[in-house]
Protein backbone atom coordinates (compact mmCIF):
# COMPACT_ATOMS: atom_id res chain seq x y z
CA UNK A 1 0.00 0.00 0.00
CA UNK A 2 2.37 2.47 0.68
CA UNK A 3 6.00 1.52 -1.47
CA UNK A 4 4.77 -0.52 -4.08
CA UNK A 5 1.30 2.09 -4.61
CA UNK A 6 1.55 4.54 -7.61
CA UNK A 7 -0.59 7.02 -8.80
CA UNK A 8 -2.38 5.78 -12.10
CA UNK A 9 -2.71 7.84 -15.25
CA UNK A 10 -4.77 5.33 -17.10
CA UNK A 11 -7.25 2.95 -16.00
CA UNK A 12 -8.79 -0.47 -17.35
CA UNK A 13 -12.61 -0.33 -18.94
CA UNK A 14 -13.12 -2.75 -15.90
CA UNK A 15 -16.39 -1.37 -13.60
CA UNK A 16 -16.33 0.11 -10.00
CA UNK A 17 -19.22 -1.27 -8.53
CA UNK A 18 -21.45 1.26 -6.09
CA UNK A 19 -20.16 -1.63 -3.44
CA UNK A 20 -16.47 -1.26 -4.06
CA UNK A 21 -17.51 2.58 -3.77
CA UNK A 22 -18.88 2.17 -0.41
CA UNK A 23 -16.20 -0.07 1.24
CA UNK A 24 -14.09 2.30 0.36
CA UNK A 25 -15.69 4.71 2.64
CA UNK A 26 -16.50 2.36 5.10
CA UNK A 27 -12.64 1.84 5.33
CA UNK A 28 -11.63 5.90 4.79
CA UNK A 29 -14.21 7.45 7.20
CA UNK A 30 -12.10 5.87 10.61
CA UNK A 31 -9.43 8.47 9.81
CA UNK A 32 -8.23 10.71 12.88
CA UNK A 33 -10.04 14.42 12.96
CA UNK A 34 -10.04 17.23 16.18
CA UNK A 35 -12.69 16.22 18.47
CA UNK A 36 -13.87 13.98 15.59
CA UNK A 37 -15.55 16.63 13.17
CA UNK A 38 -15.21 14.30 10.24
CA UNK A 39 -15.28 17.45 8.14
CA UNK A 40 -14.74 15.36 4.59
CA UNK A 41 -17.33 14.59 2.11
CA UNK A 42 -17.64 12.49 -0.87
CA UNK A 43 -19.45 12.90 -4.36
CA UNK A 44 -18.70 9.60 -6.63
CA UNK A 45 -19.57 10.28 -10.32
CA UNK A 46 -19.82 7.33 -12.24
CA UNK A 47 -22.65 8.33 -15.49
CA UNK A 48 -20.46 9.19 -18.61
CA UNK A 49 -22.97 12.76 -18.13
CA UNK A 50 -21.77 12.82 -15.01
CA UNK A 51 -17.82 12.65 -16.16
CA UNK A 52 -18.49 15.64 -18.97
CA UNK A 53 -19.90 17.84 -16.15
CA UNK A 54 -16.54 17.43 -14.37
CA UNK A 55 -14.17 17.13 -16.79
CA UNK A 56 -14.75 20.79 -18.16
CA UNK A 57 -13.76 21.81 -14.87
CA UNK A 58 -10.31 19.72 -14.89
CA UNK A 59 -6.78 21.35 -16.34
CA UNK A 60 -6.37 20.03 -19.90
CA UNK A 61 -3.93 17.25 -18.70
CA UNK A 62 -6.63 15.58 -16.43
CA UNK A 63 -9.62 15.74 -18.81
CA UNK A 64 -8.96 12.76 -20.62
CA UNK A 65 -8.22 10.75 -17.41
CA UNK A 66 -11.82 12.14 -15.36
CA UNK A 67 -13.44 11.02 -18.86
CA UNK A 68 -11.65 7.35 -18.70
CA UNK A 69 -11.44 6.85 -15.68
CA UNK A 70 -14.50 4.25 -14.02
CA UNK A 71 -15.53 5.78 -10.79
CA UNK A 72 -14.32 9.54 -9.68
CA UNK A 73 -14.51 10.85 -6.21
CA UNK A 74 -15.06 14.71 -5.88
CA UNK A 75 -13.78 15.05 -2.65
CA UNK A 76 -14.76 18.17 -0.28
CA UNK A 77 -14.97 19.96 2.70
CA UNK A 78 -18.37 20.78 4.50
CA UNK A 79 -17.74 24.03 5.46
CA UNK A 80 -20.66 23.56 8.24
CA UNK A 81 -19.35 20.57 9.47
CA UNK A 82 -19.32 21.61 12.96
CA UNK A 83 -23.06 21.30 12.71
CA UNK A 84 -22.62 17.48 13.38
CA UNK A 85 -20.95 17.86 16.49
CA UNK A 86 -23.96 17.12 18.90
CA UNK A 87 -23.86 13.90 17.80
CA UNK A 88 -20.03 13.08 16.00
CA UNK A 89 -18.58 14.62 19.52
CA UNK A 90 -21.60 13.86 21.88
CA UNK A 91 -19.14 14.48 25.24
CA UNK A 92 -18.94 18.55 24.06
CA UNK A 93 -21.37 19.78 22.13
CA UNK A 94 -21.23 23.20 22.86
CA UNK A 95 -18.20 22.83 20.48
CA UNK A 96 -20.32 23.64 17.52
CA UNK A 97 -20.81 27.15 18.90
CA UNK A 98 -17.56 27.43 19.19
CA UNK A 99 -16.46 26.78 15.60
CA UNK A 100 -20.09 28.92 14.84
CA UNK A 101 -18.82 31.70 16.17
CA UNK A 102 -15.10 31.31 14.92
CA UNK A 103 -15.18 31.26 10.85
CA UNK A 104 -10.98 31.26 10.79
CA UNK A 105 -10.68 28.56 13.04
CA UNK A 106 -13.57 26.47 11.78
CA UNK A 107 -12.33 26.89 8.00
CA UNK A 108 -8.62 25.72 9.53
CA UNK A 109 -10.12 22.86 11.30
CA UNK A 110 -11.88 21.76 7.95
CA UNK A 111 -8.81 21.77 5.78
CA UNK A 112 -6.65 20.55 7.78
CA UNK A 113 -9.02 17.49 9.06
CA UNK A 114 -10.53 16.66 5.58
CA UNK A 115 -6.78 16.94 3.74
CA UNK A 116 -6.20 14.44 6.46
CA UNK A 117 -9.64 11.92 5.36
CA UNK A 118 -8.16 12.36 2.07
CA UNK A 119 -5.46 10.63 2.71
CA UNK A 120 -6.85 8.02 3.85
CA UNK A 121 -9.48 7.66 1.46
CA UNK A 122 -6.38 7.07 -1.13
CA UNK A 123 -5.14 4.45 1.33
CA UNK A 124 -8.44 3.30 1.61
CA UNK A 125 -8.82 2.62 -2.54
CA UNK A 126 -5.47 1.13 -2.50
CA UNK A 127 -6.76 -0.66 -0.05
CA UNK A 128 -9.23 -2.72 -1.86
CA UNK A 129 -6.88 -3.27 -4.69
CA UNK A 130 -7.90 -0.20 -7.00
CA UNK A 131 -5.62 2.37 -8.16
CA UNK A 132 -5.98 5.67 -7.10
CA UNK A 133 -5.56 8.70 -9.37
CA UNK A 134 -5.72 11.92 -6.95
CA UNK A 135 -5.35 15.35 -9.24
CA UNK A 136 -5.63 19.38 -7.58
CA UNK A 137 -5.48 20.35 -11.44
CA UNK A 138 -8.59 21.57 -11.29
CA UNK A 139 -11.33 24.81 -11.32
CA UNK A 140 -12.89 24.58 -7.93
CA UNK A 141 -15.34 27.08 -7.82
CA UNK A 142 -16.33 25.33 -11.33
CA UNK A 143 -16.70 22.08 -9.68
CA UNK A 144 -18.30 23.66 -6.71
CA UNK A 145 -20.71 25.46 -9.32
CA UNK A 146 -21.47 22.41 -10.72
CA UNK A 147 -22.22 19.99 -8.72
CA UNK A 148 -22.54 22.18 -4.79
CA UNK A 149 -24.08 24.92 -5.79
CA UNK A 150 -25.25 26.88 -3.07
CA UNK A 151 -24.22 24.12 -0.51
CA UNK A 152 -21.80 23.74 1.84
CA UNK A 153 -19.32 21.42 0.13
CA UNK A 154 -16.17 23.14 -1.21
CA UNK A 155 -14.01 20.40 -3.36
CA UNK A 156 -10.42 19.80 -2.39
CA UNK A 157 -9.31 16.84 -4.68
CA UNK A 158 -10.41 14.83 -7.53
CA UNK A 159 -9.54 11.03 -7.27
CA UNK A 160 -9.76 9.00 -9.83
CA UNK A 161 -10.81 5.08 -8.98
CA UNK A 162 -9.98 2.14 -10.81
CA UNK A 163 -8.17 -0.51 -12.26
CA UNK A 164 -4.72 0.45 -13.68
CA UNK A 165 -4.74 0.80 -17.07
CA UNK A 166 -2.12 0.35 -20.21
CA UNK A 167 0.94 1.68 -19.14
CA UNK A 168 -0.51 3.48 -16.02
CA UNK A 169 2.24 4.53 -13.92
CA UNK A 170 5.31 7.16 -14.61
CA UNK A 171 8.61 6.62 -13.69
CA UNK A 172 8.87 6.63 -9.79
CA UNK A 173 10.69 9.88 -8.90
CA UNK A 174 13.10 10.50 -6.24
CA UNK A 175 11.92 11.08 -2.38
CA UNK A 176 14.32 12.92 -0.19
CA UNK A 177 17.15 11.80 2.10
CA UNK A 178 15.81 11.13 5.32
CA UNK A 179 19.02 13.56 6.26
CA UNK A 180 17.40 16.33 4.73
CA UNK A 181 13.81 15.36 6.42
CA UNK A 182 14.42 14.20 9.80
CA UNK A 183 15.25 15.05 13.17
CA UNK A 184 15.85 13.89 16.59
CA UNK A 185 15.77 15.35 19.95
Amino acid sequence: MFTEARTANTFAPTPVSDAELAEIWELAKWAPTAANTQPLRVLFVRTDEGRARLAQHMADGNKAKVQAAPAVAVLAVDTRFHQHIPTVFPIRPEMADFYEANEEVRSGTGSFNSALQAGYFILAVRALGLAAGPMAGFDAAGIDGEFFADGPWKSILVVNIGHPGENPWFDRLPRLDPAETLHWA
